[in-house]
């Protein structure tokens, strides 16, 4: 028997093939499902929407039922209220645009239930990600690559993770494409071989942040004026978590081109629109860096940096700056380069590392 292994099971195909995997390969296997939320209010016209409603939850315990593994439910709504939920709203309200994926890998995962998972005796724990971990033995250290499914790969939402932990979890899902994966859920006969992918904030069962935003930060979100680049006023906005950098529809602006959100001022609580061309930049400050690929960054490096899930990896040189930040200055423009989102940099196909974006700008 292998060591012990604490899956978190969403109660969907990824992580239920990845604890089926782990029986085959002889791991002794737990599943777990994180209950991180209301699971009243994540259904939706009684469909599976949230991670963690009840569905999902019923799902996952199914899976494991079929693969003879004890499963447990674990209680982690107040640090998921605290580090998610609490960051989400704060973000938008400093006029920045969070990733609340990336902080639940963070904080939730790769911390809580790590640490959860230690306590129970477990050597590992393991996830559905699309992305491959490996020990390189010319660097010593743990190293985290793209998944061979390049269209699934999660490696932009998990650059934090340090080397202990890549060294306590498993991905086994990284060397598979998403319709092997079903497939190998359909021989095994897994009762969610077919079932569809949630896309939403898990949270925000509805999908409308807005809705969310207002529900639990009302009286801190004021209406403000839309600035030109001048700093002229052209309009009144809604308050400034209703806007992120680029957009374009939902402004209410009539005007002779069409306007694009180019900055937001939370300390005048303005929202600055220009035409297309000002949502351009060619550099950007990232904070807050966590590097795999190397301990640390001490002189420049060529690199692609990704600036947002779904964009294309461009060529940059990424700086070291005394302050502990990183300079990113990018070969071609980049368009809508967004504070509180994350960059992460790339060499061939591993990470190596990535930041929270802080300010943009462009070179000239």
């Amino acid at each position: 028997m292998k060591p012990r292994v604490v899956v978190a099971m969403s109660g969907g195909v990824d992580s239920s093939v990845t604890a089926a995997l782990l029986v085959e390969r002889g791991y002794e296997v737990i599943g777990v499902t994180m209950q991180i939320w209301d699971p009243g209010v994540t259904e939706v016209a009684g469909e599976h929407v949230g991670c963690c409603s009840l569905a999902a939850v019923e799902d996952a315990r199914r899976v494991a039922h079929r693969l003879g593994i004890p499963y447990y439910v674990l209680n982690f709504r107040e640090i998921f209220e605290d580090k998610v939920v609490n960051y989400f709203c704060a973000e938008y309200l400093r006029g920045r645009t969070p990733n609340p994926c990336i902080a639940c890998n963070r904080y939730i995962k790769f911390e809580s239930l790590l640490n959860k998972a230690r306590a129970l005796g477990a050597s590992y724990i393991a996830t559905g990600h699309y992305a491959r971990i490996i020990y390189d033995d010319e660097r010593g250290r743990y190293l985290l690559k793209r998944a061979a499914d390049t269209r699934k790969d999660q490696t932009y939402v998990l650059y934090n993770m340090t080397q202990e932990q890549l060294a306590h979890t498993l991905m086994p899902l990284g060397d598979y494409t998403k319709e092997q994966v079903r497939q190998m859920a359909a021989e095994r006969g897994l009762p969610v071989a077919e079932k569809a992918e949630s896309q939403e904030i898990c949270f925000i069962p509805d999908n409308d942040y807005h809705n969310f935003l207002k529900e639990r930060a009302e009286t801190q979100i004021k209406p403000g004026p839309f600035l030109d680049l001048q700093g002229n006023v052209i309009g009144q906005h809604r308050g400034i978590p209703f806007y992120t950098i680029g957009q374009r529809r939902g402004l209410g602006i009539a005007a002779g081109q069409r306007l694009y959100v180019v900055d937001i001022d939370p300390e005048r609580n303005a929202v600055i629109l220009g035409p297309e061309e000002a949502i351009l930049g060619d550099e950007l400050v990232a904070e807050d860096n966590n590097f795999i690929l190397i301990e640390k960054l001490t002189a420049p490096m060529e690199v692609s940096a990704q600036i947002r899930y779904n964009s294309r990896p461009a060529p940059a040189v990424i700086i070291p700056r005394d302050d502990g930040r990183v300079l990113v200055r990018f070969t071609n423009p980049q368009r809508a380069i967004t504070p509180g989102q994350s960059v992460v940099y790339y060499q061939n196909d591993y990470v190596v590392g990535g930041g929270v974006i802080t300010t943009k700008g462009k070179k000239n």
